[in-house]
């Protein structure tokens, strides 16, 4: 046996030499409506998958992950993102829980050896995709594909109903929001953008783009991030005239601070971090554009259609005769189409699939008022988390309303740092949600588990004194 067949058969021994999985503990609910589940997973990405697989190693079984993708498209590596490799160092091992067999480099070597490994600089996008396939099928994780969660709805009693298109409801106790970067609230638009075009002609780098169906065309690109210039070098390979990236600072984003960030604990440090603290570290973090690359740049850049417009903020897009014309301070231009690497916000108001619950979601502006000029309304919209990602309150009268609800999206780099938000920070948080979860799911059902302890009488000790004689009628 060779190859993946053998690392299977590896990983199974291993995850017996550790005792893996066992008996549920957990007090099963009932309802009514359906079957309850101790943990719903909403997607079923690389976060989602890990969070599953660290259940099952707490003996929670009865958990389900939902992914609104068919299977093997979940999260972004085969649909809208565009680098031609990961940015995190290969030897992080974010969601193997220190079980060796189940990491990215032992997969790589079972079926290329391990000098295939040692000629790895970085992983290929498509290789951390089917990875993640390896993963789920491997680890037999519980995912249902194609079920998109639509809203959800607290029934009391701390159970929860998920709403979903086309689908029955399902009731869960916990709620898991594992939904990426743009799960905690939406890729921001500039009205700038929105009120002037036709959608046809304008298109977030967070989307699908055809860029192939553009052959031969010009676009520009609104934003200096990473992503700006993977998209830039996507449509300029798939036959794209001229792609131009506008930005509005004088010089490029050099500095990348997640690096410092891996190196120095910050990772998983961060959390035991003063409010004051955190909110400084992060005012400085989202202060720092990602910056790409410097493959990617030099990918891009070597194109003879690539242009870079430094000091060049868009003042004004029209529609003029079917193309769109961008305005900046360094004069016009005019395109096909324009593509925006413009961000997030984050914001739990922003989410339809929290519209039941959203309002009593307490935020950051809710608990830290920043000193005078220091303000970040970008910050202040996060939702202040837990310390198990667990959403909080903004009134005690709510606690009841929220109790179950985990959101292990980008939503919480303000209150936990590089967590769901980044690969590097996936080793440290998963822990943290884990723990977060079966610590609720525990308290929860304390009264029982405390009375069926104190009522606990299976005899174990069976041994005798005085000893009987050996002959003699015990």
């Amino acid at each position: 046996m060779t190859g993946l067949a053998a690392l299977g058969t590896e990983l199974a021994r291993q995850l017996s030499l550790i005792g893996f999985g066992g008996a549920d503990w957990t007090r099963p609910r009932s309802h009514a409506d359906g079957h309850v589940h101790d943990v719903i997973i909403v997607g079923g990405g690389q976060s989602g998958l890990a969070a599953a697989f660290g259940l099952l190693g707490e003996r929670v079984s009865n958990i389900l992950v939902i992914d609104e993708s068919p299977e093997g498209f979940e999260g972004p590596w085969e649909t809208y993102a565009r680098m031609i490799t990961l940015r995190t160092p290969k030897e992080l091992n974010p969601i193997d829980f220190g079980v060796p067999a189940l990491t990215y480099r032992a997969w790589w070597e079972a079926q290329h050896g391990a000098a295939g490994w040692e000629a790895v600089g970085k992983i290929a996008r498509g290789d951390w995709m089917d990875y993640l396939r390896w993963y789920r099928s491997v680890l037999r994780l519980p995912v249902r594909n194609e079920t998109r969660l639509m809203r959800i709805e607290p029934m009391g009693d701390g159970l929860h109903r998920l709403h979903l298109e086309k689908q029955p409801p399902l009731i869960a106790r916990k709620v898991v929001l594992a939904t990426g970067i743009q799960g905690g609230g939406e890729w921001h638009t500039p009205a700038m953008i929105s009120d002037a075009l036709p959608r046809h002609l304008y298109a977030h780098t967070s989307e699908p783009v055809d860029y192939a169906a553009m052959q031969g065309k010009r676009i520009g690109i609104l934003g200096g991030g990473a992503s700006a210039f993977d998209n830039a070098n996507m449509a300029l390979t798939l036959g794209v005239a001229e792609a131009h990236v506008f930005i509005r600072r004088k010089i490029l984003p050099r500095i990348n601070p997640i690096r410092f960030m891996e190196r120095v604990g910050f990772t998983g440090r961060y959390p035991a971090l003063s409010d004051a603290e955190k909110y400084a570290v992060m005012a400085s973090f989202l202060g720092h554009n990602q910056p790409p690359t410097n493959d990617t740049f030099e990918r891009a850049a070597s194109w003879p259609g690539f242009g870079l417009h430094l000091g060049s903020p868009w003042t004004s897009v029209e529609h003029v005769d079917g193309q769109v014309r961008v305005t900046t301070p360094q004069g016009s231009h005019d395109f096909d189409f324009v593509l925006l690497s413009t961000g997030l916000v984050s914001d739990p108001g922003l989410r339809p699939e929290l519209a039941d619950v959203a309002t009593h979601i307490a935020r950051w502006a809710d608990h830290f008022t920043a000193p005078a000029g220091t303000d970040n309304g970008l910050i202040d919209a996060h939702p202040y988390l837990g310390p198990g990602f667990q959403f909080t309150a903004r009134d005690a009268a709510s606690e009841h309303i929220l109790h179950g609800l985990f959101a292990f999206n980008y939503s919480a780099l303000i209150s936990l740092g590089l967590s769901a938000s980044a690969l590097s920070g996936l080793q440290t948080a998963l822990p943290r949600l884990i723990r977060g979860i079966t610590d609720q799911l525990f308290l929860d059902d304390r009264e029982t588990l405390v009375a069926d302890l104190i009522a606990y009488d299976e005899v174990e000790f069976i041994g005798e004194w005085p000893r009987p004689v050996q002959g003699e009628a015990a």
